[in-house]
């Protein structure tokens, strides 16, 4: 398969046609190889069904651009077609246009098109991200050849409806798990019944809501929450529960650190239940304190916003690399059986980050 990289539109509509979902990238990945291995001007190279590009011009800096190439299971809305939506804005429809097919096409329609960059870029188009993080193909590609991630500046090419959002907040996942006596509900004296003794966990909740507010990093502002997500106890209608697990989630700010998020959370539950850490991602300052950071915003002229949520930006500040989401499509409508993305959003985005690239 040839992938039309000089038509945007083509491109955009042949790679959304172009069935990914995660664990199936390779036919698209091999026609992604083959379209970068066309332009003379980048060296690329594939690990799996993780494919990359770079420029080698001894530019003074350089950025890295990064899109995933996978999309959720197909739900009846492939093949694309072409669609208007209120005021008649030409959009394209099917499963994986704003996640993230055409954040893929604004990077190889730019990759191929921007010969001679005032930047060095490093491309990067991964597998397996609507997936478990063991899978991961830009986590996979940081532990085998972290110089890859390495540059002044990272831009993942997430949906956020053409808006620059800065790093993303870092999530705690955890449970507080209370303790009872089992014993027949006739004679419920006999026994503690432990989802009654989850309710000061969840009070702790609602209570502690005032402590997580708005903090400032880096000039946006990320608003941290505490939530109970999911609760499971009990084992029939006559029985006294001995068991109760509440399912907590902490999404904090950038500047928290995971022990010190963890510190905070066992702190808070402390004495309640038995505490046990789930999984801890840590979150991704925008970095909009450094140079190539402040320039991609001043070149686009587009608004900025901090990320509410975790993406994969967190694995370029890991490694000390300020990173942006930025690209086409209403995040809104990620993963939604009508899933649709802007055409022409689609092709600010190119022009927009051609812009920035070419400039001196």
């Amino acid at each position: 398969m040839s992938l039309p990289v000089g038509d945007l539109a083509a491109l955009l509509k042949t790679l959304v046609d172009t069935r990914s979902v995660s664990g199936d990238e390779g036919p698209l990945a091999d026609a992604v190889e083959a379209a970068l291995h066309g332009a003379p001007h980048l060296t690329a190279g594939r690990q799996g069904n993780t494919v990359w590009a770079r420029t080698e011009l001894g530019r003074a800096s350089r950025v890295v651009i990064a899109g995933h190439l996978d999309t959720v299971p197909v739900a009846g809305n492939l093949p694309s077609r072409m669609i208007d939506r209120p005021g008649g804005e030409p959009m394209l429809w099917g499963r994986g246009s704003v996640d993230m097919k055409g954040g893929v096409a604004v990077m190889l329609h730019v990759a191929t098109a921007v010969p001679e960059p005032s930047r060095d870029v490093t491309w990067i188009f991964y597998d397996c991200e609507e997936v478990e993080a063991a899978r991961n193909g830009l986590g996979l590609l940081a532990k085998s050849r972290p110089e890859l991630l390495a540059g002044d500046l990272a831009i993942l090419m997430e949906p956020t409806n053409g808006q620059v959002e800065g790093g993303c907040q870092g999530t705690l996942r955890f449970t507080v798990t209370t303790r009872g006596v089992a014993a027949h509900s006739a004679r419920g004296w006999f026994g503690r019944n432990a989802i009654h003794a989850a309710a000061p966990v969840l009070a702790r909740v609602a209570e502690a809501q005032p402590l997580f507010g708005e903090v400032e990093v880096d000039g946006l502002t990320y608003r941290e929450g505490l939530n109970a997500t999911m609760i499971d106890g009990g084992v029939a209608s006559n029985v006294i529960p001995d068991k109760c697990v509440i399912q907590v989630n902490y999404r904090f700010a950038p500047s928290v650190g995971v022990a010190a998020a963890e510190a905070k959370m066992r702190a808070l539950f402390d004495g309640l239940g038995d505490f046990e850490l789930l999984d801890a991602s840590a979150g991704a300052r925008p970095g909009l304190d450094r140079p190539a950071a402040r320039a991609f915003v001043s070149a686009t002229g587009v608004a900025v916003a901090p990320k509410y949520g975790w993406t994969d930006v967190a694995r370029f500040s890991a490694l000390g690399v300020p990173a942006l989401n930025y690209g086409p499509g209403d995040p809104s409508l990620c993963h939604r059986d009508d899933e649709a993305v802007s055409v022409s959003q689609v092709q600010a985005c190119a022009d927009a980050l051609a812009r920035w690239l070419a400039a001196g």
